[in-house]
Order: C-alpha cells, then structure tokens, then sequence
C-alpha cells in the first residue's frame, strides 16, 4: 500500500469515529493537512543543509445551532492515538460552543460529494538533482533552496461529503551572486523535473550575471519602456490577488479591481485570466467543503465571473463556486500571448529588462495603482542588446496601464512559478504566467 492510499484510510477511519461520537443536531467538517518533505539549503553553490519532515494536521469545527468553533490536532499516525486526540478535541469544542452567539454568515454545505485526486508523477530523484544543480553552478557563487515531495489535504463532513488530494512537487529557488554583491535570482518548480528546461533556467541566470559586473547605467525618474519577466509579473498579480478577484472585496467597495468588475474601466484585450485548478496543484475542494471548478476571472479585457466563498455567499445573496478563505486565487493562470523568447529583447529594443519587483504596495488602491522596486537583475537595453546593469529604482504605475493601454504584448512561453513559502508548512498556490512587454513604465526615483 502506498503512502498516499494509507494516509487517506488513516483519515477516513478518524472521520468514521468522529461520525459515530456526534450527538443530536451537531454537524462538524474536518481537513486534513500532511506533507513529507525534502529540504536542502545551498551556499557557495555546496549543500550546506539538508533534513526531512513529515508532519499531519486535523482542523476539526464543530457546529451546532448557528454556532461554531474551531481547533487544530496534530497527528501522530497512530490509529488509537489519533483516535483520542480527536475525542479530546470534539469535547473541547462542545464546552466551548455554549459561550458563542450564533454566527448569521454561517452557510455550510449540504452536499454529499466524492472527490478522489492522486497527482503522483515521480518526484526527481535528489542525488539526480545535486548533480545537475553542482553541475550547472560550477565556477558560480549559488545560494538556494530546495524542497520537494508529496503534499496531501483531506475533507469530510457530517453531510457525507468526501475529499482527498495529493499533488507531489518540487521548487528551487536560488539566486546567483556577483562579486561586487549584485545577483540574478531564479526559479524552477513542478512535478516532473526536465533536466533540459533546468538548464535553460541556469544559463539564462549565468549570462545575466555577466552582466552585472558591467558599470550601472544611471536613469533618472521618468516614462521608459519596459519588459516584465514573469517574476516580475507575479509580483504584480499577487498584489491584485489581496481582494482583486474577492466577491466581498467588491461588495464593500474595497477591491483594487472595483473600476474593472463594475464596467467603468478595463485591461488590454490580451489579457485573460483563469482560476485553473484542474491542471494545478490545488485540490478541486474548498476548505469549506464547496468543490472547486476553473473559474474565468477576466477574459479579454473584461471582467468575468468573481470568487465566492460561503460568508460572502450568506451576506451579499451570491452563489458559492469554492473560493478559499480570504477569496484569493491559488491557481492563477495568465494566458500566452505571441511575442516569443528569442526575440524580447529586440521588441523591447530601448527600454528596461525587470527580472523582479519587490517592496509592492498600494499607493491608490481604488485605482490599482502600486509602487514598488526593481530587484536583482533589472538591466537597462539599447538596440536589442542589454547594455548594463540599472540600480534599484521606485516605481510607480496603474495596472490599467500596465495590463491596460501600455501593454503591448505577452510572452508565448510561461512559467509556472509555485509558491516558495514554507510557513507552517509546504504550500501548493501558483500561478502561470508569461512576460509582458508595456510601452511605458512610470520611474519615480
């Protein structure tokens, strides 16, 4: 039996002990979070550190009457000692339930539903992976992180609805240092590891390391032409994602996103933008227990269809489509345009090259506009051809002009760039995304 099968009968077997321990009116949903994990830690392009963890992790909440609560219960694997821990978290929560009101936004799922996912492509082999990663940064100063493996979530409830899902990945993330301390950074991520598309990612970091040892070209504040890598790029649609997409967000006024989803405004025809979870690694099932589809969140231009979640669906009189907690993307999809990678450099032919933005923020949310620094290798291009370095530089532009009237094409080829956060534990967020080549780009410092 494979770890997979007997992590979702270890689940199953807690669900049927806490379905036959319920009591009169109660209702519960309970989600099962578990990774098995490798992690390995560069430095000076050697292994510095390397370890494993396994972990799982139960969110039971308990309802009763219009009342709820919730509490987490860490797993040891173990039948009966799971079996307690769960008994002893149910009685926690029926002492607690009497002290809360009666919660009017509370709309749970009355479905009985299945739902079955086991994304189990074989996970690289990690003395392959040392090999390659010591082989394409030789004579280079790499610092990095790796982490792969299997990661699994699980839901049910009293209404007989079923969920299991395990998506193995891998991500490294890592950058390469110049002496003068400048650096490229980097990424490759997915579930299968093509060792030719890795090389491609490292000889495109190393050539643009050569460039910084070149004297920074000095720009001063003003409009330049400009080509977003797709890091650069996600960056942007992660800003947008803090409520852009959210059905609440837009119902209190408060989405970054209100002109576009309102009618009053909207982006460049070559932008379409899907909640696609079918071909991510996100499971087809909320935490709240609605199952998930693709969603169409903008199409050419316009605005489509929104993020729902239950609270938002009581409040505001909505359907649910399985928008998660906070009603942010977790599969977000940008679609291909023309322009292709050999030749962005020459349609760019004077501008700025940004291979990433950090520090984003708002600097007029109602009218999408954010500021923000280039990072790392932003390079300034003469003719088709990268002249030099350019230190960091404030931005300041609107996504309507970025994504809107300045936009001038999208990149054919996409990257998948997975969520690199290990906070609390692995995550399986991502999203697909092109460059995009814009004909202005306001520099304010």
């Amino acid at each position: 039996m494979d770890q997979s099968m007997r992590e979702a009968r270890h689940f199953e077997g807690l669900v049927d002990g806490l379905r036959a321990a319920l009591r009169g009116p109660e209702r519960f949903t309970l989600n099962y979070n578990a990774e098995t994990s490798t992690f390995i830690r560069f430095n000076k392009g050697k292994v510095r550190q390397a370890g494993n963890v396994q972990q799982a992790s139960l969110s039971l909440k308990l309802i009763n009457e219009g009342r709820h609560a919730d509490i987490r219960v860490t797993l040891s694997g173990e039948a009966e000692v799971d079996q307690s821990r769960l008994a002893l978290a149910l009685q926690q929560l029926r002492e607690t339930l009497p002290l809360l009101p009666v919660d009017p936004y509370l709309l749970l799922s009355a479905e009985s539903w299945q739902s079955r996912n086991v994304q189990d492509s074989p996970l690289p082999d990690t003395a392959q992976v040392l090999d390659e990663i010591r082989s394409a940064s030789h004579g280079v100063d790499l610092v990095g992180f790796y982490a792969s493996g299997p990661i699994s979530y699980g839901y049910a409830s009293s209404e007989d609805a079923f969920g299991w899902h395990q998506a193995n990945s891998f991500n490294f993330d890592w950058s390469l240092f110049h002496s003068n301390g400048q650096a490229v950074k980097a990424s490759y991520a997915g579930a299968q590891w093509d060792s030719q598309r890795f090389a491609r990612r490292m000889q495109l970091a190393r050539e643009q390391l050569a460039f910084l040892g070149r004297p920074a070209h000095v720009l001063a504040p003003g409009q330049y032409r400009a080509y977003l890598a797709p890091a650069a790029l996600e960056e942007v649609m992660s800003m947008l994602s803090w409520g852009g997409f959210s059905a609440q967000a837009f119902a209190s006024k408060a989405s970054p996103l209100q002109k576009l989803y309102a009618g009053d405004a909207r982006l460049s025809p070559l932008v379409s933008l899907d909640e696609q979870v079918s071909q991510s690694l996100s499971p087809a099932f909320s935490g709240e227990g609605y199952p998930r589809q693709d969603l169409s969140l903008v199409r050419h231009g316009m605005a489509d269809q929104q993020l729902v979640g239950s609270r938002s669906a009581a409040e505001y009189g909505l359907q649910v489509n399985g928008a998660l907690p906070g009603e942010s993307p977790s599969a977000l999809a940008m679609a291909p345009g023309t322009l292709e990678q050999a030749d962005i450099l020459t349609q760019l032919g004077t501008g700025l090259y940004i291979s990433n933005l950090w520090y984003l923020n708002y600097s007029d949310q109602p009218a999408a506009r954010m500021t923000g620094m280039t990072r790392f290798a932003t390079f300034w291009v003469e003719d088709g051809q990268i002249i030099a370095p350019v230190n960091t530089m404030r931005f300041d532009d609107s996504v309507y002009s970025l994504l809107g009237s300045q936009l001038e094409a999208l990149t054919v080829e996409r990257e998948w760039l997975v969520s690199a956060s290990t906070y609390d534990q692995r995550q399986t967020a991502s999203n697909l995304l092109p460059g995009a080549l814009v004909k202005t780009l306001t520099l304010t410092l």
